[in-house]
């Protein structure tokens, strides 16, 4: 074979190694009653429907991190949370407002690690009474330390109009479209991070 061949060969190879990412979508809440579930299961039909990347929805509630610095825990939980988070190639967070910020769960969940972030893409879909939109602009300065390529574009759900009575989510038809743009970020941001990790 040739090296032109080879060469050729290879590149086909990196693409079609590239072809399908797997983005994680994170889950960022984890008190009793929450919505995440709800607009995460949302989100992944969305994905999924694209055919473009592997989503997996990361529900960190089922890691129970214990507070990061505290005793206490299980450490397999920190192990499989470190190991969950390397395989990801991107991210999307759903986060929720809280006091004008993230949720305490999930700052600790990020606090946990760092080379496991780093060099990746992510997307946030945030919501509450004013979109979410003080806790996804937290999010992206926490992001910018860890080395996480956060997208422009970002769907901010509405408690008074893409919920019912706050607990059902019922998105409007427009949010579907904003997700999509998103994704359309976030996917050619992690094939090009991909390629320096």
């Amino acid at each position: 074979m040739g090296i032109i061949s080879k060469l050729f060969g290879a590149k086909k190879e990196d693409e079609q190694t590239m072809a399908k990412l797997k983005i994680g979508i994170i889950l960022g809440s984890t008190r009793e009653g929450r919505v995440s579930p709800q607009v995460g299961a949302w989100v992944k039909e969305l994905a999924d429907k694209r055919g473009d990347a592997n989503y997996e929805i990361i529900d960190i509630a089922d890691y129970k991190l214990p507070l990061l610095g505290e005793a206490g825990g299980d450490a397999s939980n920190v192990t499989a949370w470190s190991e969950k988070i390397a395989g990801c190639d991107g991210f999307v967070f759903i986060v929720q407002e809280y006091n004008h910020s993230i949720t305490g769960a999930l700052k600790n969940a990020l606090d946990y690690l760092r080379a496991e972030w780093n060099n990746k893409a992510a997307g946030i879909v945030s919501y509450g009474s004013v979109g979410g939109a003080r806790a996804a602009e937290h999010l992206r300065g926490i992001m910018g330390e860890l080395l996480i390529a956060d997208v422009r574009v970002h769907p901010a759900l509405s408690l008074f109009t893409d919920f019912e009575n706050g607990t059902v989510f019922k998105p409007a038809a427009v949010q579907a479209d904003s997700v999509n743009q998103m994704l359309d970020q976030v996917i050619p941001w992690s094939k090009a991070l991909f390629t320096i990790r």
